[in-house]
Protein backbone atom coordinates (compact mmCIF):
# COMPACT_ATOMS: atom_id res chain seq x y z
CA UNK A 1 0.00 0.00 0.00
CA UNK A 2 1.24 3.85 -0.75
CA UNK A 3 1.88 6.33 2.03
CA UNK A 4 -0.47 8.58 0.75
CA UNK A 5 -3.03 5.36 0.53
CA UNK A 6 -2.48 5.25 4.87
CA UNK A 7 -2.39 8.51 5.48
CA UNK A 8 -5.32 10.28 2.98
CA UNK A 9 -5.62 14.08 3.24
CA UNK A 10 -9.09 13.67 3.51
CA UNK A 11 -8.52 12.34 7.65
CA UNK A 12 -8.30 16.12 8.43
CA UNK A 13 -11.23 16.72 6.84
CA UNK A 14 -13.42 14.38 8.90
CA UNK A 15 -11.08 15.22 12.25
CA UNK A 16 -12.20 18.78 11.63
CA UNK A 17 -16.08 17.95 11.00
CA UNK A 18 -15.69 15.40 14.24
CA UNK A 19 -13.91 18.58 16.44
CA UNK A 20 -16.78 20.86 15.27
CA UNK A 21 -19.75 17.85 16.06
CA UNK A 22 -17.90 17.59 19.61
CA UNK A 23 -17.85 21.42 20.56
CA UNK A 24 -14.47 22.25 20.21
CA UNK A 25 -13.09 24.70 18.28
CA UNK A 26 -9.79 22.56 17.50
CA UNK A 27 -7.24 19.76 18.59
CA UNK A 28 -3.56 20.28 19.60
CA UNK A 29 -1.79 17.43 18.83
CA UNK A 30 1.85 16.90 20.03
CA UNK A 31 4.08 13.98 18.97
CA UNK A 32 2.01 10.73 19.47
CA UNK A 33 -0.09 7.91 17.00
CA UNK A 34 -2.86 11.24 16.58
CA UNK A 35 -0.42 13.27 15.05
CA UNK A 36 0.82 10.02 12.72
CA UNK A 37 -2.98 9.17 11.76
CA UNK A 38 -3.87 12.65 10.88
CA UNK A 39 -0.21 13.84 9.02
CA UNK A 40 1.48 10.77 8.30
CA UNK A 41 4.72 12.39 10.60
CA UNK A 42 6.32 10.04 13.09
CA UNK A 43 7.42 13.58 14.66
CA UNK A 44 10.18 12.76 17.65
CA UNK A 45 8.95 13.80 21.19
CA UNK A 46 10.73 15.96 22.82
CA UNK A 47 11.30 19.17 25.06
CA UNK A 48 10.86 21.24 21.76
CA UNK A 49 7.32 22.00 21.03
CA UNK A 50 5.87 19.80 18.05
CA UNK A 51 2.11 20.22 17.68
CA UNK A 52 -0.13 20.43 14.80
CA UNK A 53 -2.85 22.89 15.38
CA UNK A 54 -6.13 21.78 13.39
CA UNK A 55 -8.70 24.18 13.93
CA UNK A 56 -12.95 22.83 13.52
CA UNK A 57 -12.37 25.45 10.55
CA UNK A 58 -9.98 26.47 8.54
CA UNK A 59 -6.29 25.96 7.62
CA UNK A 60 -4.55 23.61 9.98
CA UNK A 61 -0.97 24.01 10.89
CA UNK A 62 1.88 22.09 12.22
CA UNK A 63 4.50 23.78 14.32
CA UNK A 64 8.16 22.18 14.72
CA UNK A 65 11.26 23.25 15.91
CA UNK A 66 13.26 24.37 13.24
CA UNK A 67 15.99 22.21 13.45
CA UNK A 68 12.99 19.42 12.93
CA UNK A 69 11.66 20.99 10.04
CA UNK A 70 13.28 18.65 7.17
CA UNK A 71 12.12 15.57 9.25
CA UNK A 72 8.37 17.08 8.99
CA UNK A 73 8.80 18.73 5.22
CA UNK A 74 9.75 14.82 3.90
CA UNK A 75 7.24 13.18 5.87
CA UNK A 76 3.45 12.67 4.22
CA UNK A 77 2.50 15.47 6.01
CA UNK A 78 2.77 18.40 3.48
CA UNK A 79 0.92 16.42 1.26
CA UNK A 80 -1.89 16.41 3.22
CA UNK A 81 -2.37 20.45 3.23
CA UNK A 82 -0.79 20.70 6.29
CA UNK A 83 1.41 24.46 6.69
CA UNK A 84 4.53 24.09 8.37
CA UNK A 85 5.91 27.36 10.63
CA UNK A 86 8.93 26.46 12.66
CA UNK A 87 10.71 27.91 16.24
CA UNK A 88 13.99 28.22 16.75
CA UNK A 89 15.83 27.58 19.81
CA UNK A 90 15.27 29.96 23.12
CA UNK A 91 11.88 31.17 21.42
CA UNK A 92 8.70 30.64 22.80
CA UNK A 93 6.64 28.49 20.37
CA UNK A 94 3.02 28.61 22.17
CA UNK A 95 2.56 32.32 20.63
CA UNK A 96 2.97 29.71 17.13
CA UNK A 97 -0.12 28.06 17.94
CA UNK A 98 -2.21 30.78 19.16
CA UNK A 99 -1.46 32.55 15.85
CA UNK A 100 -2.25 28.82 14.15
CA UNK A 101 -5.84 29.41 15.72
CA UNK A 102 -6.60 32.85 14.23
CA UNK A 103 -9.08 34.05 16.96
CA UNK A 104 -10.47 33.33 20.14
CA UNK A 105 -10.94 29.70 21.07
CA UNK A 106 -13.36 28.30 23.89
CA UNK A 107 -12.74 24.51 24.34
CA UNK A 108 -9.50 22.46 22.30
CA UNK A 109 -9.08 18.59 22.45
CA UNK A 110 -5.56 17.76 23.70
CA UNK A 111 -3.57 15.03 22.59
CA UNK A 112 -4.61 12.11 25.35
CA UNK A 113 -0.80 11.40 26.42
CA UNK A 114 0.64 15.10 25.69
CA UNK A 115 3.43 15.89 28.52
CA UNK A 116 2.49 17.79 31.31
CA UNK A 117 4.62 20.77 30.74
CA UNK A 118 2.77 20.95 27.32
CA UNK A 119 -0.12 20.72 29.01
CA UNK A 120 0.43 23.55 31.25
CA UNK A 121 2.13 25.83 28.62
CA UNK A 122 -0.97 25.51 26.24
CA UNK A 123 -3.00 26.92 29.32
CA UNK A 124 -0.77 29.68 30.13
CA UNK A 125 -0.99 30.33 26.59
CA UNK A 126 -4.70 29.95 25.93
CA UNK A 127 -6.17 30.86 29.46
CA UNK A 128 -9.74 31.44 28.47
CA UNK A 129 -9.80 27.49 26.81
CA UNK A 130 -11.19 24.67 28.38
CA UNK A 131 -8.83 22.00 27.67
CA UNK A 132 -10.59 18.40 26.93
CA UNK A 133 -9.30 14.97 25.36
CA UNK A 134 -8.84 14.99 21.94
CA UNK A 135 -9.59 11.30 22.44
CA UNK A 136 -12.94 12.04 22.32
CA UNK A 137 -12.96 12.97 18.86
CA UNK A 138 -10.60 10.96 17.13
CA UNK A 139 -10.71 7.37 18.77
CA UNK A 140 -14.53 7.07 16.89
CA UNK A 141 -12.68 7.77 13.57
CA UNK A 142 -9.30 5.80 13.99
CA UNK A 143 -11.29 2.49 15.61
CA UNK A 144 -12.49 1.61 11.99
CA UNK A 145 -9.45 0.97 9.94
CA UNK A 146 -9.18 1.68 5.99
CA UNK A 147 -8.51 -1.26 3.21
CA UNK A 148 -5.39 0.19 3.37
CA UNK A 149 -4.78 0.24 7.47
CA UNK A 150 -5.84 -3.61 7.00
CA UNK A 151 -3.47 -4.42 4.48
CA UNK A 152 -0.62 -3.06 6.84
CA UNK A 153 -1.26 -4.97 10.07
CA UNK A 154 -1.63 -7.64 7.70
CA UNK A 155 1.74 -7.28 6.80
CA UNK A 156 2.34 -6.69 10.31
CA UNK A 157 1.08 -9.90 11.62
CA UNK A 158 2.78 -11.91 8.27
CA UNK A 159 6.11 -10.26 9.86
CA UNK A 160 6.15 -11.56 13.53
CA UNK A 161 4.60 -14.94 12.49
CA UNK A 162 7.82 -14.96 10.75
CA UNK A 163 9.79 -14.70 13.92
CA UNK A 164 7.48 -17.40 15.77
CA UNK A 165 8.31 -20.23 12.94
CA UNK A 166 11.68 -19.81 13.85
CA UNK A 167 11.50 -20.27 17.41
CA UNK A 168 12.94 -23.97 17.39
CA UNK A 169 16.51 -21.85 16.70
CA UNK A 170 16.97 -20.00 19.79
CA UNK A 171 14.32 -21.48 22.72
CA UNK A 172 15.64 -24.53 24.05
CA UNK A 173 16.35 -25.51 28.12
CA UNK A 174 19.60 -24.79 29.51
CA UNK A 175 19.42 -20.98 27.56
CA UNK A 176 18.04 -18.13 29.71
CA UNK A 177 14.91 -16.64 28.95
CA UNK A 178 17.21 -13.32 27.93
CA UNK A 179 19.19 -15.00 25.68
CA UNK A 180 16.50 -16.14 23.88
CA UNK A 181 14.90 -12.50 24.04
CA UNK A 182 18.01 -11.33 22.48
CA UNK A 183 18.13 -13.41 19.36
CA UNK A 184 14.07 -12.62 18.80
CA UNK A 185 14.76 -9.19 18.98
CA UNK A 186 16.73 -9.20 16.17
CA UNK A 187 14.80 -11.64 13.82
CA UNK A 188 12.00 -8.97 14.87
CA UNK A 189 14.16 -6.39 13.06
CA UNK A 190 15.09 -8.90 9.92
CA UNK A 191 11.51 -9.58 9.23
CA UNK A 192 11.13 -6.13 8.86
CA UNK A 193 10.08 -4.34 11.76
CA UNK A 194 11.30 -0.78 12.11
CA UNK A 195 11.39 -1.41 16.26
CA UNK A 196 10.69 -3.81 18.75
CA UNK A 197 7.96 -2.75 21.09
CA UNK A 198 8.66 -5.94 23.59
CA UNK A 199 10.01 -9.57 23.83
CA UNK A 200 8.58 -11.64 26.86
CA UNK A 201 10.20 -15.15 27.27
CA UNK A 202 8.55 -16.30 30.30
CA UNK A 203 9.08 -20.10 31.20
CA UNK A 204 7.58 -22.13 34.05
CA UNK A 205 6.71 -20.59 36.94
CA UNK A 206 7.26 -17.10 35.10
CA UNK A 207 4.83 -18.42 32.51
CA UNK A 208 2.35 -17.60 35.45
CA UNK A 209 3.30 -13.82 35.51
CA UNK A 210 1.70 -12.27 31.89
CA UNK A 211 4.01 -9.31 31.41
CA UNK A 212 6.77 -11.31 32.98
CA UNK A 213 9.26 -9.24 30.02
CA UNK A 214 12.50 -11.98 30.89
CA UNK A 215 14.84 -12.70 33.35
CA UNK A 216 18.78 -14.48 33.97
CA UNK A 217 16.89 -17.91 35.05
CA UNK A 218 17.88 -20.63 32.42
CA UNK A 219 14.61 -22.54 31.10
CA UNK A 220 14.22 -25.93 32.15
CA UNK A 221 14.24 -29.54 30.13
CA UNK A 222 9.74 -30.02 29.95
CA UNK A 223 8.85 -26.38 30.81
CA UNK A 224 5.95 -24.19 28.96
CA UNK A 225 7.21 -20.94 27.65
CA UNK A 226 4.83 -17.88 26.69
CA UNK A 227 6.56 -16.07 24.08
CA UNK A 228 4.79 -12.72 23.45
CA UNK A 229 6.27 -10.63 20.63
CA UNK A 230 5.61 -7.32 18.77
CA UNK A 231 6.97 -4.53 17.16
CA UNK A 232 6.33 -1.65 14.76
CA UNK A 233 6.78 -1.81 10.70
CA UNK A 234 8.07 0.94 8.80
CA UNK A 235 4.00 1.65 8.17
CA UNK A 236 3.52 2.70 11.65
CA UNK A 237 0.81 -0.19 12.17
CA UNK A 238 2.02 -2.59 14.71
CA UNK A 239 2.43 -6.23 15.70
CA UNK A 240 1.39 -8.83 18.44
CA UNK A 241 1.38 -12.40 18.82
CA UNK A 242 1.48 -14.89 21.65
CA UNK A 243 2.29 -18.75 21.13
CA UNK A 244 3.01 -20.77 23.91
CA UNK A 245 6.32 -23.63 23.65
CA UNK A 246 7.17 -26.84 25.31
CA UNK A 247 10.98 -26.76 25.81
CA UNK A 248 12.01 -30.41 25.35
CA UNK A 249 10.79 -33.17 27.42
CA UNK A 250 7.50 -33.94 28.55
CA UNK A 251 4.90 -31.41 30.01
CA UNK A 252 3.23 -31.65 33.23
CA UNK A 253 0.25 -33.40 32.98
CA UNK A 254 -2.20 -30.64 34.27
CA UNK A 255 -0.73 -28.17 31.86
CA UNK A 256 -1.67 -30.11 28.65
CA UNK A 257 -5.33 -30.32 30.21
CA UNK A 258 -5.61 -26.58 30.47
CA UNK A 259 -3.77 -26.26 27.38
CA UNK A 260 -6.70 -27.94 25.51
CA UNK A 261 -9.24 -25.96 27.26
CA UNK A 262 -7.61 -22.49 26.13
CA UNK A 263 -7.15 -23.39 22.78
CA UNK A 264 -11.30 -24.31 23.10
CA UNK A 265 -11.26 -20.60 24.54
CA UNK A 266 -9.33 -19.23 22.16
CA UNK A 267 -11.20 -20.45 18.99
CA UNK A 268 -14.62 -19.50 20.50
CA UNK A 269 -13.92 -16.18 21.31
CA UNK A 270 -12.36 -15.71 17.20
CA UNK A 271 -15.59 -17.56 16.08
CA UNK A 272 -17.91 -15.36 18.27
CA UNK A 273 -16.58 -12.09 15.97
CA UNK A 274 -18.53 -10.82 13.97
CA UNK A 275 -20.25 -7.10 13.32
CA UNK A 276 -23.22 -6.68 15.99
CA UNK A 277 -21.40 -8.31 18.89
CA UNK A 278 -20.12 -6.44 21.86
CA UNK A 279 -16.85 -6.60 23.21
CA UNK A 280 -17.89 -7.95 26.51
CA UNK A 281 -19.98 -10.77 24.92
CA UNK A 282 -16.41 -11.71 23.03
CA UNK A 283 -14.94 -11.68 26.34
CA UNK A 284 -17.60 -13.77 27.65
CA UNK A 285 -17.28 -16.34 24.64
CA UNK A 286 -13.46 -17.17 25.44
CA UNK A 287 -14.37 -16.89 29.08
CA UNK A 288 -16.96 -19.26 29.38
CA UNK A 289 -14.87 -22.84 28.52
CA UNK A 290 -12.01 -21.43 30.93
CA UNK A 291 -14.49 -21.14 34.09
CA UNK A 292 -16.29 -24.18 33.28
CA UNK A 293 -13.24 -26.17 33.31
CA UNK A 294 -12.49 -24.81 36.85
CA UNK A 295 -10.14 -21.86 35.52
CA UNK A 296 -12.28 -19.26 35.81
CA UNK A 297 -9.95 -17.31 38.42
CA UNK A 298 -6.46 -17.88 36.24
CA UNK A 299 -7.98 -15.85 33.57
CA UNK A 300 -6.48 -12.47 35.02
CA UNK A 301 -7.13 -10.16 31.84
CA UNK A 302 -9.33 -8.94 28.89
CA UNK A 303 -9.26 -11.03 26.16
CA UNK A 304 -8.66 -8.30 23.90
CA UNK A 305 -7.16 -5.01 23.16
CA UNK A 306 -7.56 -2.86 19.66
CA UNK A 307 -4.10 -2.51 17.40
CA UNK A 308 -3.19 -0.33 15.23
CA UNK A 309 -0.78 2.79 15.36
CA UNK A 310 -0.55 2.01 19.22
CA UNK A 311 0.13 -1.43 20.65
CA UNK A 312 -3.45 -1.02 22.58
CA UNK A 313 -6.34 1.15 21.50
CA UNK A 314 -9.84 1.63 21.12
CA UNK A 315 -11.87 -1.39 21.09
CA UNK A 316 -11.48 -3.23 24.13
CA UNK A 317 -12.89 -6.92 24.13
CA UNK A 318 -13.53 -6.82 28.18
CA UNK A 319 -16.26 -6.96 30.55
CA UNK A 320 -18.79 -4.15 30.79
CA UNK A 321 -17.81 -2.83 26.90
CA UNK A 322 -21.14 -2.84 25.42
CA UNK A 323 -20.13 -1.26 22.05
CA UNK A 324 -21.05 -3.51 19.27
CA UNK A 325 -18.19 -4.30 16.67
CA UNK A 326 -18.00 -3.75 13.75
CA UNK A 327 -16.34 -3.92 10.32
CA UNK A 328 -12.83 -2.64 10.49
CA UNK A 329 -12.01 -3.13 13.74
CA UNK A 330 -8.85 -5.03 14.63
CA UNK A 331 -7.98 -6.12 17.86
CA UNK A 332 -5.99 -9.05 19.83
CA UNK A 333 -7.99 -12.28 21.00
CA UNK A 334 -5.81 -13.81 23.33
CA UNK A 335 -7.00 -15.61 26.74
CA UNK A 336 -4.29 -16.78 29.11
CA UNK A 337 -4.39 -19.06 32.11
CA UNK A 338 -2.18 -18.20 34.56
CA UNK A 339 -1.66 -20.92 37.50
CA UNK A 340 0.85 -18.70 40.29
CA UNK A 341 3.99 -20.50 41.51
CA UNK A 342 4.11 -23.14 38.63
CA UNK A 343 3.53 -22.19 34.78
CA UNK A 344 0.85 -19.95 32.66
CA UNK A 345 0.20 -20.01 28.95
CA UNK A 346 -1.51 -18.18 26.31
CA UNK A 347 -2.38 -17.52 22.98
CA UNK A 348 -3.07 -14.43 21.12
CA UNK A 349 -3.96 -13.70 17.84
CA UNK A 350 -4.83 -10.37 16.19
CA UNK A 351 -8.24 -10.61 13.79
CA UNK A 352 -9.92 -7.48 12.27
CA UNK A 353 -13.57 -8.27 12.20
CA UNK A 354 -14.84 -8.28 8.65
CA UNK A 355 -18.84 -7.51 7.29
CA UNK A 356 -19.89 -11.06 7.52
CA UNK A 357 -17.42 -12.56 10.59
CA UNK A 358 -13.76 -12.26 11.35
CA UNK A 359 -10.37 -12.45 9.59
CA UNK A 360 -7.18 -13.99 11.25
CA UNK A 361 -3.76 -12.32 10.73
CA UNK A 362 -1.77 -14.33 12.45
CA UNK A 363 -1.75 -17.99 10.82
CA UNK A 364 1.01 -19.74 12.25
CA UNK A 365 -0.61 -22.95 14.46
CA UNK A 366 -2.22 -22.27 18.14
CA UNK A 367 -1.86 -25.82 19.24
CA UNK A 368 1.24 -26.36 21.81
CA UNK A 369 4.77 -26.18 19.71
CA UNK A 370 7.07 -28.72 21.30
CA UNK A 371 10.65 -28.06 20.73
Amino acid sequence: MGIDELYPPDRLIAAQRATAAAGLDALLLTPGSDLRYLTGYDAHAGERLTCLVLPAEGESTLVVPRLERPAAEASPAPATGVRIVDHVDGTDPYPLVVAALDGPVAAVGLADRMWAEQVLGLRAALPDAAQRLAGEVLRELRIRKSPAEIAALAEAGAAIDEVHLRMGEWLRPGRTEAEVATDIAAAIRAAGHVTVDFVIVAAGPNGASPHHGTSDRPIGVGEPVVVDIGGTMPSGYRSDCTRTYLAGGSAPADFLDYYAVLCEAQRAAVAAVRPGITGAAADDAARAPIAAAGYGPAFLHRTGHGIGLDGHEEPYLVAGNDQPLEAGMAFSIEPGIYLAGRHGARIEDIVVCTTDGVQRLNTTPTELIAL
